[in-house]
């Protein structure tokens, strides 16, 4: 089947349709938001034999890794919803103590939903980042209606996945526009959706590339919206001495599955091994290339994907100063990624800004510091990440506290002995952090404070209680978490 790029009619229409329901769906009820999240589940779960075929057709990838993302998928529709209907991410707040002049105070502030938001699916999850995935599951339990752009590498997926969103838009009684799916290979499309009045905000899982160019384009509007683009990262380990000297030998098994994970393809994949050359360094460089030279390759998501792997890992392998540390013994055949890990001494590193980006395949560079000093000036050197990991003991911790500070600084999620590959759906989780690793790192894609990305506060003075919304009311039907003159209550 072809599906070509959504006609500037159509597109035009499709947002007047979300802002048309938007004026309704904004206005529905906290539980309501909670039945349309459970009804998409439960479409999902229906269509899952379809929906896995399908992804396993356009992605390459396994049967068991897509049934574990759409199981996932379900569970953050589930937990989105319930977040929404408990409320506490509304931040309920009242204030009524008279003020220091002793005036009367009648304050009441809440989270109101944005209006119509662009999602825009991602290549690498086909299910949890895409046309049903967490930015459409946060923005409609925020009260937000959802434009979707399907990503053009998994097409068929993505129109299997919004039919099953919209059947249960409907069996909900709500009206269509609630919910849109659209095409668009070209730049265009996404250009018009983002640069569209109506429109309100963007959620974006992809490259640095695409991710700044639509926060450009956005902020280029005579209104400017929020953007929030997860861009991955290079997601740096830093392997401390002691606890390098402690266990080379497991350190290099975690990290080789970890780098390896999913062919490399993960925005959490930890893709800069930093450590201080010694005879511990050595002995996990060596159980570190055993562990690769023993690794199949396997197809990549889709031929972009496979020609973007091959372009950049061979630019960094031809930069002076990399050497090979470690390849798999069989051949890559075409679309399919070759596991590799490279090293180079930090000095060198320091002057190729190149390679302090991501190669986005199953490819690490392990960095090679001559003293504490070195490794500091790489913490000091490296951007905004999603994730920074300690491999320390109790005494690394005490004599490198400079440089856990600095990393603080750069990272969303800061992992102390863990690898970074593997995100928790639950309010606890960040997975978000400095540019470039997102666009604003005071808001996380995972988790019920995903709902905070498509809300805004809005204050009420001196209303009445009849006329306010439900969870600013002095009886406090909804029964949720405020904030009343200071105290935190039901």
């Amino acid at each position: 089947m072809s599906y070509s790029d959504t006609s500037h009619a159509v597109l035009l229409e499709t947002i007047e349709n979300a802002q048309a329901a938007f004026s309704l769906y904004k206005n529905c009820s906290l539980e309501q938001r909670f039945s349309l999240l459970r009804a998409i589940a439960a479409e999902l779960k229906n269509s899952g034999e379809a929906l896995i075929a399908a992804a396993m057709r356009e992605t390459h990838l396994p049967e068991a890794r897509l049934k574990n993302e759409l199981g996932r998928t379900v569970f953050q529709l589930e937990s989105y919803g319930a977040a929404a209907a408990a409320g506490r991410w509304l931040d309920a707040t009242i204030e009524t103590r008279p003020n220091a002049a002793g005036a009367a105070v009648n304050l009441r502030k809440t989270l109101v939903p944005l209006g119509p938001v662009v999602v825009f699916g991602a290549s690498n999850f086909p299910f949890a980042y895409s046309t049903a995935g967490g930015d459409t599951a946060s923005a409609l339990a925020a009260g937000c209606t959802v434009i979707v752009k399907a990503h053009p590498a998994h097409p068929e997926t993505s129109t299997l996945a919004a039919a099953a969103v919209a059947k249960a838009v409907e069996k909900q009684q709500l009206p269509a526009g609630v919910f849109s799916h659209v095409y668009g290979a070209s730049f265009s499309v996404g250009e018009e959706l983002v640069k569209h009045p109506l429109v309100k905000a963007v959620g974006f899982t992809g490259s640095l590339r695409g991710g700044k160019q639509l926060f450009d384009w956005a902020q280029q509007r005579k209104d400017p919206i929020p953007v929030f683009a997860e861009m991955g990262s290079v997601n740096p380990v830093f392997m401390l001495p002691a606890q390098l000297q402690a266990q080379p030998s497991l350190l290099a098994d975690q990290l080789a599955a970890s780098f390896t994970l999913g062919a490399g393809q993960f925005c959490t994949k930890p893709g800069l091994l930093v450590a201080i050359a010694s005879p511990a360094l050595t002995a996990f460089e060596q159980q570190l290339s055993d562990q690769v030279k023993r690794m199949i390759p396997v197809h990549l998501l889709h031929e972009g994907i496979a020609e973007a792997y091959g372009h950049h890992r061979s630019k960094a392998l031809q930069t002076a100063g990399v050497s090979v540390l470690a390849l798999s013994d069989k051949e890559a055949a075409s679309q399919q990624g070759q596991p590799t890990v490279a090293t180079i001494k930090a000095e060198q590193w320091l002057q190729q800004p190149h390679l302090h980006q991501e190669v986005f395949g199953p490819y690490a560079l392990l960095i090679a510091c001559a003293n504490s000093k070195e490794m500091m000036a790489v913490a000091r050197t490296t951007e905004g990440q999603l994730t920074t990991t300690i491999m320390a003991s109790e005494e690394d911790l005490q004599q490198y506290r400079s440089l856990v500070e600095c990393v603080k600084e750069k990272c969303g999620r800061l992992i102390l002995n863990g690898v970074p590959t593997g995100v928790e759906v639950c309010k606890a989780m960040q997975h978000g952090g400095p540019f470039p690793a997102t666009t604003d790192p005071r808001f996380g894609a995972v988790g019920e404070d995903a709902l905070k990305r498509f809300a805004r506060p809005l204050c009420y003075q001196n209303w009445p209680n009849h006329l306010l919304p439900a969870e600013l009311q002095d009886e406090n039907p909804l029964r949720i978490f405020r904030t009343v003159n200071g105290e935190l209550t039901r």
